[in-house]
């Protein structure tokens, strides 16, 4: 989205922005307590009922005929299993999407709730337990209640809102594509053409129903790398004879901590270098032939995150060469920086307070995590943000986090979740 330049064109805008402040202050669009039982009630028959990423079979069912029942206009299959809804508006105005996550975790449940999971699937060669242990299940549930509330006003919706169902958020299986960019690569959003693009999701470092939100960087990118370090065995009383990649492999891992210190720009925002894997050797008394390391790289600026993929290249191959050993550096890029557009987060914000009430609403911190939806909003304007949902009177921050087998929703949340949704759609097509 860029910024206007003309003084005239500055002036209509903030004369726009004020008039949309103004219908701002109305009373935001509420659910009646019967839908809102229909949102617990979806939440957990899909949280008893998981599935793991590109493997949302039952649940896509599920999401689908409820689209399909509301009238929508309604595309199966898209990246394997993900569904996308279409309700046309009875008035002109713009394309809105709004996304939610399907897949499961491999996780078995700890909690004792009555609707508790005990699914079990495949992964990675073994049998596991399956557990919405990220709220997903939350999050089809609300996106499942704004598409009821907002078909039932179609004629007075103003444009057209796009309803997408994604599976694989978590990542796909091994030799898979998944997620939100096989959507994107497949032309979903040529399809639809998107102004915007919403999401939500639920967190337990915050108390039920408070929202939390942040312009520009939100989450950080996620990329997996790979060093391969080859030297040539000898014994180990005789380390002259061979090359050693076990000193080599030491020497990267010091040698790339100053990348983030000493080589990138850490005014424009915070970055991390860390190895999770060191594997090499087989004796004692053996200087092998090769040392296997990996680890990840956390960043909250795009720019940043190429020079660090091209330094940790050149750090780890000249620290190698130096000591005679060869360093192969494979880096497997994931997800982007979750960036929010400013203009829209500011212009969307009172939405978010009337709905939340303006003391439940505050900016999040930066979080180390990361988000497919990241790839959306590299695409067209997004605004993405967390939903509290551990209950009043606990402590969030001991709360069992996110992917924990304890991870715990009020679903109270549920409510002002799917009211957002429905008041994001309504909000946006009156700027």
């Amino acid at each position: 989205m860029k910024l206007r330049s003309s003084t005239l064109t500055v002036l209509v805008g903030l004369t726009a922005f004020s008039s949309f402040n103004i219908q701002a202050q109305q009373s935001p669009v509420t659910i009646s307590n019967q839908l809102e039982q229909k949102v617990i009630e979806w939440r957990r028959d899909l949280h008893q009922n998981p599935e793991l990423s590109n493997r949302e079979f039952r649940t896509s069912k599920v999401v689908a005929k409820h689209l399909t029942d509301l009238g929508l206009e309604v595309e199966t299959g898209v990246a394997f299993t993900g569904v996308v809804g279409v309700l046309k508006g009875g008035k002109p105005g713009p394309v809105i999407a709004m996304r939610a996550d399907m897949d499961a975790l491999p996780v078995v449940e700890q909690t004792d709730v009555p609707f508790k999971s005990t699914a079990v699937s495949e992964y990675r060669g073994n049998e596991v337990g399956v557990m919405h242990a990220c709220g997903h299940d939350l999050h089809m549930a609300m996106l499942m209640g704004a598409a009821e509330k907002l078909a039932a006003m179609k004629d007075d919706i103003a444009g057209t809102i796009v309803f997408i169902f994604q599976p694989a958020e978590e990542g796909a299986p091994a030799g898979e594509e998944g997620g939100a960019e096989l959507m994107l690569k497949e032309g979903m959003f040529e399809k639809y053409n998107p102004e915007v693009v919403f999401g939500i999701h639920v967190w337990s470092a915050g108390t039920t129903g408070h929202i939390s939100y942040r312009e520009g960087p939100l989450m950080a990118s996620s990329d997996r790398f790979e060093i391969t370090v080859k030297g040539r065995q000898t014994h180990g009383s005789r380390p002259w004879g061979g090359v050693d990649p076990i000193v080599a492999a030491g020497q990267i891992i010091g040698n790339t901590q100053t990348i983030v210190s000493r080589q990138v720009d850490i005014t424009k925002a915070p970055a991390v270098v860390s190895f999770g894997i060191v594997e090499g050797g087989v004796r004692n008394n053996i200087i092998p032939d090769e040392v296997y390391l990996e680890g990840t790289i956390r960043n909250f600026d795009m720019d940043n995150r190429a020079q660090i993929f091209e330094n940790l290249k050149t750090t780890a191959e000249m620290t190698a060469k130096a000591t005679g050993a060869e360093a192969h550096v494979h880096i497997d890029e994931g997800y982007p920086v979750t960036i929010n557009n400013p203009e829209l987060t500011r212009k969307m914000l009172p939405t978010i307070e009337r709905v939340a009430g303006k003391d439940k609403v505050g900016i999040s911190d930066l979080v180390t995590g990361a988000e497919d939806f990241s790839f959306y909003a590299l695409e067209v304007p997004g605004l993405f943000v967390f939903l509290g949902i551990t209950p009043e009177g606990q402590d969030p921050i001991a709360a069992p986090s996110n992917h924990s087998p304890f991870f715990y929703a009020d679903e109270k949340a549920l409510k002002t979740g799917t009211e957002l949704y429905v008041n994001w759609a309504i909000d946006y097509a009156k700027m």
